[in-house]
């Protein structure tokens, strides 16, 4: 089968000049879209690594703007394990702790699971809650997703030949078998995620980098769930330090603050 366009690729000397770039975007991004006809900037945000690299740079990158824009943003996480947000695990209640706290969006604008229920209720009251965020889309079309991506090759929680690579009509999937710790998530579908406005993956360190290879070199007959992300109108982005990049063969942008 043909390779889809692998997208744009941006490579930077160290984590910390990916995490720098990465926030100003994010930053750029906001400002582009509420300054648009909708006047709104929806985000969702993965775990992992992430939460800290976020909680280092966004702060900064987004301080000029006016604190009263930070209403019109709509804050949604791409998936989410089963545990109360007190626990290690939560993405919500590390992102609370790290970052949230310092930047002014109303509680009211973060939309997160209720972690007391049922994981199939979790997931209906997630995606009740995203489609009440998004009344006027027919699924959840987000600004920006900024996704990880595990050495399996696995992103969100969906993982390598697991049925909910198929799901087609939930905007939101529960999760019980989870590969991964712990085994109880809810996750956004390939649905939501080839439907956003603008997605980038970001991978730093050498575990990345065979993963990497397969997903954006690659012609596999059976791709792996991160392979799966082709948004249908939106833009594709990989931002990967060279550690991640150093196997690929194709052709991106190197990127140095130096």
């Amino acid at each position: 089968m043909a390779a889809p366009a692998p997208g744009l690729i941006s490579v930077f000397s160290s984590p910390q000049e990916l995490g720098a770039s990465l926030a100003q975007l994010v930053a750029q991004r906001a400002e582009c879209c509420l300054a648009g006809a909708r006047a709104r900037f929806a985000l969702g945000l993965s775990g992992g690594s992430l939460v800290s690299m976020l909680a280092r740079e966004l702060p900064a990158a987004v301080a000029p703007a006016a604190p009263a824009t930070f209403a019109r943003w709509t804050l949604g996480f791409c998936d989410e394990r089963l545990v109360p947000f007190e626990h290690a695990e939560s993405t919500y209640g590390l992102y609370r702790a790290q970052l949230l706290s310092r930047l002014p969006i109303p509680e009211g604008q973060v939309i997160t699971i209720n972690p007391s229920l049922p994981v199939e209720e979790a997931a209906e009251d997630y995606a009740k809650k995203l489609r009440e965020a998004f009344q006027g889309d027919s699924l959840p079309v987000f600004d920006l997703l900024i996704l990880g991506i595990g050495p399996d090759g696995h992103t969100c929680s969906l993982f390598p030949d697991h049925p909910l690579l198929q799901e087609k009509e939930k905007i939101v999937a529960p999760i019980s078998d989870s590969p991964k710790p712990p085994p109880q998530r809810v996750t956004l579908t390939l649905p939501v995620l080839n439907a956003a406005r603008t997605v980038i993956f970001v991978a730093t360190g050498e575990g990345k980098a065979a993963v990497l290879k397969r997903i954006l070199e690659g012609h596999e007959e059976n791709p792996l769930p991160a392979a799966l992300v082709q948004p249908h109108t939106g833009k594709l982005c990989w931002f990967l330090d060279e550690a991640a990049a150093h196997l690929l063969t194709v052709p991106f942008e190197k990127h140095s603050t130096l």
